[in-house]
């Protein structure tokens, strides 16, 4: 799929075909285009908003005033919605037989709160399939010590965050809807660059006692959704990552020297312990290898960016090391 454009839907329940370039149409009026729902229309929702708005009628939720001025401006109808009080669910129903979950989980506990209340506030469409695709972490899989990790590796989720993620998965996949996951690494791109890390001199292993990291750009994260909304089988999960084989402080040297920045300090675990943080240490406690044939294989997505050099190369060309 050309990466530049838009999966092209010519009715309301296209099938696959959907993704294939046709030739411009005339245009349509929106109210007469099939929707697609967007809970939670932050960045990456925007990005699928600038894909799709010619082809459909987008409705992001967002949860203030000042992101719904954000949706309203990319081209799509903001719906305000809080998950949390309940604030909004009615206007919500039935709108779509597409959603896109891109909403955090619940802030505390082992359960997600959110997406339990999300499926009981929507309703699914009786007519025609209804496709619902949530955008989970590849930390459900905990520390696999560097090991090559698949779909069908056994879930081992090490903190709350990972566990409300992984009963989010089950609660998606066992509902009404055409339930698919899509189980998301680190995401870099414009304005999600670790720079003021690399700015802050913090530490990393040495390469001995490195960790693997994962990998997808934010562009190649986006068509991914888009293209699980028309090609991901029901109840099926997928690692959304790119060809890269990096440990940590691989990859932070090479976004240092794109960006002109020193290369981080290596450190034994005690001092990169103490130096990066609670949260960060939980990141960095954690090592696997993402295998990702099953998302080229049925998604049949082809990477614009393969790697995290292709991906850093075409950031440099968008002045990566100012970016704040």
């Amino acid at each position: 799929m050309d990466a530049n454009k838009s999966p092209v839907p010519v009715q309301d329940d296209p099938g696959p075909s959907a993704l294939r370039a046709l030739r411009p149409q005339a245009p349509r009026r929106r109210l007469g285009l099939p929707r697609l729902l967007i809970i939670g229309c932050g960045d990456i929702g925007l990005g699928i908003v600038a894909r799709l708005q010619a082809r459909f009628r987008v409705l992001g939720t967002v949860t203030s005033e000042a992101s719904a001025d954000r949706v309203r401006a990319a081209g799509a109808v903001p719906l305000l919605l809080d998950l949390d009080t309940g604030k909004g669910k009615t206007r919500i129903g039935a709108l779509s037989r597409r959603v896109l979950v891109l909403a955090p989980t619940s802030p505390t506990g082992t359960q997600d709160q959110r997406v339990r209340r999300l499926l009981a506030t929507l309703c699914r469409p009786a007519d025609g399939p209804s496709t619902m695709v949530y955008i989970s972490t590849s930390g459900v899989y905990g520390d696999r010590a560097g090991a090559w990790t698949c779909e069908t590796t056994p879930p081992a989720p090490a903190n709350e965050r990972a566990c409300r993620r992984l009963d989010a998965e089950r609660r998606v996949r066992a509902s009404a809807w055409r339930g698919a996951v899509l189980r998301v690494p680190g995401i870099y791109g414009p304005g999600r660059m670790p720079l003021e890390r690399l700015r802050q001199g913090l530490p990393v292993p040495p390469p001995e006692q490195d960790i693997y990291t994962n990998h997808i750009h934010t562009k190649d994260l986006e068509r991914a959704c888009i293209a699980a909304l028309f090609r991901a089988n029901p109840a099926r999960v997928y690692n959304i990552v790119d060809d890269t084989q990096l440990t940590l402080g691989q990859y932070l040297d090479r976004v240092a020297d794109i960006a002109g920045l020193p290369r981080p300090p290596r450190a034994n675990w005690e001092q990169v312990r103490s130096a990066v943080g609670a949260q960060r240490m939980s990141f960095m406690s954690e090592s696997r290898r993402l295998r990702n044939a099953r998302m080229k294989r049925e998604l049949r997505l082809h990477l614009r960016y393969p790697d995290v050099a292709a991906g850093l190369v075409a950031q440099a060309s968008k002045s990566l090391s100012t970016e704040r």
